[in-house]
């Protein structure tokens, strides 16, 4: 029992010890809390200090409970509104066409290299065009095992890395030879703001009288939309059997877009942050069910080619129909960065690029991407499966 106890306090609060790294240490910030998360969990389930007994219950438990909780947190912060602007709106919907058809083309290529094919193509595309929370959505909707899908979300960090390089050394500089160019405004001190934001402490504030306030309200509607959510998925799933857990994610991800209209929600603070701290606790705990003895590492390399090409087509497609719709290139390149490798990494891009404008149709592409991502790669799976 103790050591049942002292596991999940583990589990609740490694993370914890990681972001203050992540602040404190410069490169293990470059590396990543989840990143740093999936190495410690790693670590753990093969070193063999886990204890036998209990251990894949808390397993269990925590990973199913961390998605759901998250969900509802992270979109209640965002506002849903018309694009400010033409060259954005074009830029957030064929950037999604392209990732959506861009997995439909390569998985003929690929699929029969891959286990559970239909699955991972449904994981990629959430993960493409929303973020790690839409990934692991989609692994609880299409019932994955927690340590495949650690897997396969770190063959997307090497690869998604490797693109973020790619558009930084010379992709920027393609496109403005391929597309329009607009005037550039760089303002420096914005996007410094922003990134200064992406690596402060965003919980500072949370333990005080107010903090606990908003954060207490916001837990209490999301766990209103998790009942209800349950309510709906078990009767739609005694419809059609088997399908209790895609209808849960699917309708907490509704009511949660839904809750975000409410103006009011909006003036509770920490709502985002704290869902992203339950993904890492989700991160950790996933990785310390990857016994690499037990993991089926066939297909890997199938899997990073599928993915890799993933990236590239849609990508591809994206500056062609930027060129086709007169849509300027940086706004073109940020749309493909920000759903391929999410709305964080758009202050960097914006600073590669020199130019500030970009900053708010990125966050804003972003935001669309985390609300569809999760039907967007369920609807992937069931075409595929």
């Amino acid at each position: 029992m103790i050591k049942t106890i002292l596991l999940v306090v583990f589990f609740l609060l490694a993370p914890a010890g990681v972001l203050w790294l992540c602040r404190k240490v410069k490169w293990i910030g470059k590396i990543g809390p989840i990143l740093m998360l999936y190495f410690i969990g790693a670590i753990i389930a093969n070193i063999g200090i886990l204890p036998k007994e209990g251990t894949l219950q808390v397993q269990n438990s925590l990973s199913n409970a961390m998605i759901p909780l998250a969900i509802p947190l992270m979109l209640f912060s965002f506002t849903f509104r018309k694009s400010e602007t033409r060259d954005t709106l074009i830029a957030m919907i064929t950037g999604l066409v392209a990732v959506v058809i861009a997995v439909a083309a390569g998985y003929p290529i690929f699929a029969s290299h891959i286990n559970d094919a239909p699955q991972v193509a449904g994981m990629y595309t959430a993960c493409l065009t929303g973020g790690t929370v839409n990934m692991a959505a989609v692994s609880k909707m299409l019932d994955v095992d927690g340590g495949r899908y650690a897997l396969l979300n770190t063959y997307d960090m090497m690869v998604s890395f490797t693109y973020l390089v790619f558009i930084m050394a010379i992709g920027i500089r393609l496109a403005r030879k391929f597309l329009p160019v607009k005037t550039l405004d760089y303002d420096q001190a914005a996007i410094q703001a922003e990134m200064e934001k992406n690596g402060a402490n965003p919980y500072k504030g949370l333990f005080t009288r107010a903090g606990l306030k908003d954060i207490s309200i916001l837990l209490l509607a999301t766990i209103v939309i998790i009942a209800v959510s349950a309510g709906i998925a078990i009767g739609l799933s005694k419809l059609l059997p088997g399908t209790f857990m895609m209808f849960f994610i699917l309708a907490i991800t509704t009511l949660g877009i839904a809750a975000s209209f409410n103006k009011k929600i909006h003036t509770y603070k920490y709502g985002y942050d704290v869902g992203m701290y339950f993904i890492y606790i989700f991160s950790i705990v996933v990785a310390s069910m990857a016994d690499v003895r037990s993991l089926d590492f066939s297909g890997a390399l199938h899997t990073i080619g599928f993915l890799a090409f993933v990236e590239v087509v849609s990508l591809t497609l994206q500056l062609l129909s930027a060129r086709l719709f007169k849509v300027d290139a940086d706004t073109a390149v940020i749309a493909s960065v920000t759903y391929i490798n999410s709305p964080p990494f758009v202050p960097m891009i914006a600073a590669s690029m020199k130019n500030s404008r970009v900053l708010m149709p990125g966050l804003s592409i972003g935001i669309i991407g985390y609300a569809v991502g999760n039907y967007l790669g369920v609807l992937i799976a069931s075409i595929f499966g």
